[in-house]
């Protein structure tokens, strides 16, 4: 009894629905079709614009040069050019030991040399008369030589005794005191370059094939996130890195203030290429399944168009294929359309978003 209960109320649940139906397409009093309300919408056309492809990285910074100053023999400090933070140009002496011994040692081997030369020209005079043999000259000769490199080595050993700067830039942390006596080996400072800095990041193997030297790097620092610092690519790895399957690189930036600082973390963006395209705003673009479309405004109709996205920026996508400059994008309202349905347009440009055209991708 209950199954033909059923039935029964199913039977009259199909009337109802296909009577409303019916109704709904009977004509108005004056013979017409009701009509259907339009869609408020808002327009963009798309805009060709110039667009920067970027990488976004985290790098450090190194300085291009920089060394550990150490003392090649061992001695007590007598003058001492340390000033932690100080600029110095390439050959300013640092540190002096005292070097008073390594001076009187020259001092006796130009006396050695000096006679040595004098006893090896008198035999040479004698040899044309033959008052001594060719042997004792040549012995003499010998004797001249080895003064001259004993000279030589006595120099480098007073050199020995004062540090200079290898090239220009700035000193670092140091605990030597004046009059502090030294063994060799000792580490007395460090000096870093800093008119420019290594900057070091890795870009993803999937890029590898658009980069290349040259291209501009700009790079932010937490330390002074208002400033932008600027350079270019200098240095490429020869290898991947098997493990993270990126590329080391390598930027110059420009550091002629001071600011930076080696060992510093950096946001690197390494700018690919710059090209043309058309973009439009990303609300505008809708998504189904593996299909992306937008709606287009055609006398005060909807009509769906399939399009080829590229990059994406900031509120904004990039359209490689399915519209022209001079299309009507609707961006608003559209998620309510299908194709063929009225719009009315509002003249608005509240609902376009601010023009940024750098597409970064994450590495």
């Amino acid at each position: 009894m209950w199954k033909q209960w059923l039935v029964g109320l199913g039977v009259i649940v199909i009337v109802l629905v296909a009577a409303g139906v019916y109704f709904s397409q009977l004509p108005d009093a004056d013979g017409q079709n009701r009509p259907v309300e339009a869609t408020t919408v808002n327009v963009s056309q798309p805009e060709l614009r110039q667009i920067r492809d970027r990488i976004s990285s985290v790098a450090s910074l190194r300085p291009t040069d920089s060394v550990e100053l150490t003392t090649e023999t061992s001695g007590r400090v007598v003058e001492l050019n340390l000033k932690p933070g100080q600029p110095v140009q390439q050959g300013d002496v640092l540190l002096r030991l005292d070097d008073r011994q390594a001076r009187a040692d020259l001092a006796v081997l130009k006396a050695r040399l000096s006679d040595a030369r004098r006893q090896y020209n008198r035999a040479r005079s004698l040899r044309s008369n033959n008052s001594v043999s060719q042997s004792q000259v040549d012995e003499l000769q010998t004797s001249v030589a080895v003064a001259e490199a004993e000279l030589e080595a006595a120099k480098v050993r007073l050199e020995n005794h004062r540090i200079e700067a290898p090239f220009a830039g700035v000193i670092g942390l140091s605990d030597i005191s004046p009059g502090a006596f030294l063994q060799a080996g000792t580490s007395i400072t460090t000096l870093d370059s800093s008119g420019q800095l290594e900057l070091n990041f890795s870009v993803p193997e999937r890029f590898v094939g658009q980069v290349e030297l040259g291209q501009p790097v700009t790079a932010v620092s937490p330390a002074f996130p208002d400033q932008l610092f600027e350079g270019q690519l200098v240095e490429l790895a020869t290898r991947i890195s098997e493990l993270s399957r990126t590329l080391a690189v390598r930027a110059l930036i420009d550091n002629p203030d001071g600011q930076l600082r080696p060992g510093q973390f950096m946001s690197a963006s390494l700018t690919l290429q710059e090209r043309e395209a058309l973009v439009v705003p990303e609300q505008a673009v809708m998504v189904r399944g593996d299909e992306k479309y937008v709606f287009l405004a055609e006398d005060g109709l909807a009509r769906r168009v399939s399009v080829q996205i590229g990059n994406r920026m900031p509120g904004w996508v990039e359209i490689k294929e399915g519209l022209s400059p001079e299309d009507a994008v609707v961006v608003t309202g559209q998620d309510r359309l299908s194709s063929g349905n009225r719009i009315r347009v509002l003249e608005s440009d509240r609902s376009i978003p601010e023009n940024r055209f750098e597409s970064v991708r994450e590495s």
